[in-house]
């Protein structure tokens, strides 16, 4: 049996099929949504409510479900355009491998990212019964960022930047703190600006490695616009900026002293965007090894920053 026979075989099995998908979610990353969901819960929290039980393990899953059909939903279009063939994978960025293993499992990871696409919106339907039409908005805009990202956003690079902070940092933390309490929360709204640099950050970052791969199958984001350095400048810019929040809300009395707790991961920021900034020039014909372990060091950054701003609102709740 050819080598792709027995690769197609494999997938079209339930087990195969289904580990398929588990990779192509990337599972690796999903602690990112719990941790943004989790700054819901927390500064309702600090605002003096206490969600239920029930209602907060419910806002987990579908945060977990969003990322999860983002992912899949990104896996599926960079095989079927054929960028997969094409791109240099990393640890970081080019996508699980799944699919380009396993080409018979392509619709199985489409139905189940719409799947996770549905539990999202079934999760966000009780939440609007719950909580009220103002809600909509959020979700409207959260499903067209998921549906949208990988086909259509990441030819508009301005776009392309911003698209991923909001969905992980303004609407996931504003609403799912506003599905949670039923109101809108200023103390929710300064807190997101945290994630939704650092998880923008994040996305430029990890698109460096990507820009050529990008560039020939018609996508146009910052990265491909600015270069590798100026856009590695950029994500240091980002990162800077976020670390800035705390200080700036803290001072005009948005945010508790404990949430200075984020700063406990300022050396790992430090260190990041000095990498950043000095980025040699080889970077820029595709010479990834001094781009590697800044790219760890991103992620780290980001899931550390997130875990510390949770603890210090929890503190001070």
């Amino acid at each position: 049996m050819p080598a792709r026979d027995a690769r197609v075989t494999a997938a079209a099995s339930p087990v195969g099929a289904l580990r398929v998908c588990w990779r192509c979610a990337r599972p690796n990353f999903l602690v990112l949504a719990p941790l943004c969901a989790g700054l819901a819960v927390t500064s309702a929290w600090l605002d003096g409510r206490a969600p239920e039980g029930g209602a907060i393990l419910l806002v987990l899953v579908a945060a977990l479900l969003a990322h999860a059909a983002v992912n899949l939903f990104n896996e599926h279009h960079d095989f079927a355009s054929g960028l997969d063939a094409t791109t240099r994978r990393t640890p970081f960025s080019g996508g699980s491998g799944a699919l380009p293993a396993h080409p018979g499992a392509a619709r199985v990871v489409r139905r189940a990212a719409l799947a996770c696409l549905a539990g999202v919106v079934v999760i966000g339907a009780w939440c609007l019964w719950r909580a009220g039409p103002a809600l909509l908005a959020y979700g409207l805009l959260g499903v067209a960022l998921v549906v949208a990202y990988t086909g259509w956003l990441t030819r508009r690079p301005w776009l392309c930047l911003v698209a991923p902070g909001v969905g992980f940092g303004t609407l996931m933390v504003v609403g799912a703190n506003h599905a949670l309490t039923g109101a809108f929360s200023a103390t929710a709204l300064v807190v997101s600006a945290v994630p939704t640099l650092l998880v923008s950050a994040l996305l430029l970052a990890n698109q460096l490695p990507d820009i050529e791969p990008d560039r020939r199958v018609g996508r146009h984001h910052l990265a491909i616009v600015l270069g590798a350095r100026r856009a590695a400048r950029l994500v240091a810019a980002l990162v800077l900026a976020a670390f800035l929040v705390v200080p700036l809300g803290w001072a005009a009395g948005r945010l508790p002293g404990e949430a200075w707790a984020m700063w406990l991961a300022a050396p790992l920021a430090l260190r990041l965007v000095v990498g950043l900034w000095r980025l040699p020039s080889e970077v820029e014909d595709g010479e990834l090894a001094p781009l590697l372990p800044l790219l760890g060091l991103n992620v780290a950054l980001l899931l550390a920053t997130l875990g510390l701003l949770n603890l210090g609102l929890w503190l001070a709740s």
